[in-house]
């Protein structure tokens, strides 16, 4: 289950900041602008939907979730689980199994973080390009369109768009070679709001009955 939710996150992280190898000086200028924008923010709150459709389009599910990030704590909610950190321990809590799993954040281990994918991630293995600006409603989008490198990924295409004047990312569809069609988009954000510590702390009281594993 903490695969799937950081898969997740992960993807949702794509919405926010992608850095690739391009000969597209343009793309590459997109994207520089995203990253330095998101590290003037000292916290950042939002709220994204997630959509998977099938080969054909039809939408098999949608689901929604959220973000709330501060220096090197983060929280994630999303489809039955949350995910605490405050910068030294995760708690991964599954509503379902009411059950929550305790480990170490370990920055030495190369773990990925919601923040290491906002900023300084930089993956060396997609080619991009600029494919042009899209009007939504009032909203002005630059769409880059990401290939990977590595032909033995599960995906084959994504597909960034970035909102020109916020310098933000809008949506980011990841097309599978299986077929499948995996959408983020961010609803709301809000950022550089005053956010307590407290909020990426697993406080057990407030679940009742809780299994605890702990693995640290």
């Amino acid at each position: 289950m903490m695969k799937k939710i950081f898969l997740s996150v992960s993807l949702f992280a794509l919405t926010m900041i992608v850095k690739a190898q391009t000969s597209d000086p343009a793309a590459k200028a997109i994207l520089d602008g995203v990253s330095a924008k998101f590290k003037t923010f000292t916290s950042v709150q939002a709220t994204f939907t997630y959509k998977v459709e099938n080969a054909t389009g039809k939408v098999l599910s949608s689901k929604a979730g959220s973000i709330l990030m501060k220096g090197t704590k983060y929280r994630v909610s999303f489809s039955g689980q949350e995910i605490f950190c405050n910068g030294i321990t995760i708690w991964n809590y599954d509503k379902a199994a009411n059950e929550v799993t305790i480990s170490k954040l370990d920055a030495s281990s190369g773990m990925i973080t919601p923040q290491k994918l906002f900023t300084d991630f930089y993956d060396k293995d997609f080619r991009y390009l600029l494919n042009g600006e899209k009007k939504s409603g009032s909203k002005t989008l630059q769409e880059i369109e990401l290939t990977p490198l590595d032909k033995s990924k599960p995906f084959y295409k994504v597909y960034v768009q970035v909102d020109k004047a916020t310098k933000t990312i809008y949506n980011t569809k990841v097309m599978e070679n299986a077929g499948s069609r995996y959408t983020y988009t961010v609803t709301t954000i809000k950022t550089n709001a005053a956010v307590v510590d407290s909020k990426f702390v697993f406080d057990k009281s407030k679940f009742p009955g809780v299994e605890e594993v702990d693995l640290r």
